[in-house]
């Protein structure tokens, strides 16, 4: 426990998260970000620091506001949470039901974002977001108020969205579960490329996603 009794295990996890971003090739470099929702506020990555190198005083604390909370230690105030931390801020605000928002730059969730189109119901799975798609947000610029705006919008009623010309965000209970649901939406990104290559794929019918969305909840098999 730190001076405000933050849980250093929840900054360790924070970090490990991140590591296996990297590791399993949903993001690069310095892109991408992680937050939590912790009882004094959000914690979360800071800017400009690659995950190989972050330790646990490198994740912030952040008010609902944006304004970081001083923890105490010297150099704190000298780091700057994630460039895109109203977009955390603003998700957690709207979204009681999650704990949790991954934001990374995938390469095959990226490149339909790109193409600015949603993931559609070609294979059950899609399901797994919430919904019958995996939308894609209308484009703004990272950092925005706009942006933040244009994801909430995507994520109604879904647990994951693309972000056009920039990436992919998940969402979760838990960080492992925003983590998970990131690998799946890049696996579905993946096949779904790869199946218009033979041409648009047939989509499930809204009955049979409504169905689907039915036996996930069930099987409690979806990430919320």
């Amino acid at each position: 426990m730190n001076n405000l009794g933050i849980d250093h295990s929840f900054k360790s996890n924070i970090i490990n998260i991140a590591k296996r971003m990297n590791e399993e090739g949903i993001n690069q470099g310095m892109s991408g970000n992680i937050s939590l929702r912790v009882e004094k506020g959000i914690l979360i990555t800071p800017s400009s620091v690659p995950y190989k190198e972050m330790k646990s005083s490198d994740i912030l604390l952040i008010d609902f506001d944006g304004i970081l909370i001083d923890e105490g230690e010297e150099s704190y105030k000298a780091r700057r949470p994630s460039s895109e931390w109203k977009l955390h801020v603003d998700i957690l605000k709207k979204r009681p039901d999650i704990n949790s928002v991954l934001h990374c730059h995938s390469i095959n969730a990226t490149a339909i974002a790109c193409h600015r189109i949603s993931i559609p119901s070609f294979h059950y799975m899609t399901a797994i977001a919430g919904g019958n798609d995996i939308r894609c947000a209308d484009y703004a610029t990272f950092g925005t108020t706009k942006l933040s705006h244009n994801a909430l919008l995507a994520l109604k009623g879904r647990y994951a969205c693309l972000l056009a010309n920039h990436g992919q965000i998940t969402t979760g209970k838990t960080l492992e579960q925003a983590f998970d649901l990131a690998i799946e939406v890049e696996t579905l990104a993946h096949m779904y490329i790869q199946s218009r290559q033979l041409g648009e794929p047939q989509h499930l019918s809204k009955e049979e996603m409504n169905n689907i969305l039915f036996r996930f909840d069930q099987l409690k098999y979806k990430y919320k």
